[in-house]
């Protein structure tokens, strides 16, 4: 096992579906920057079905931080659900809004 991964600070990768009143409401730019403060990258878009789905990637704790901050968004967007699905890392190290 490498140090990083003993020490819990290897990168880690969610793929992060949210479900409500969530997009026209900002999400995506909270979302941003979110992960800006949080020091995460991955990316964050609109789904064709009105979700948003942020892919997310650094640390375990920040990770962690990140999807807890998706579960509430913005106080003008309503989570109705989040879904939260493993991948593996990317090397993602900045974050961007996409579609």
């Amino acid at each position: 096992m490498s140090d990083a991964a003993a020490d819990g600070t290897a990168p880690v990768r969610r793929i992060v579906r949210i479900r409500g009143r969530v997009q026209g409401v900002g999400f995506r730019m909270d979302a941003a920057s979110a992960a800006k403060r949080l020091g995460v990258g991955g990316t964050v878009r609109n789904l064709l079905d009105g979700s948003v789905e942020a892919d997310v990637e650094g640390t375990p704790e920040a990770v962690d931080s990140m999807i807890e901050h998706l579960r509430q968004g913005p106080s003008s967007a309503r989570v109705d659900g989040i879904d939260v699905r493993r991948e593996a890392p990317r090397g993602a190290d900045s974050f961007r809004v996409t579609g």
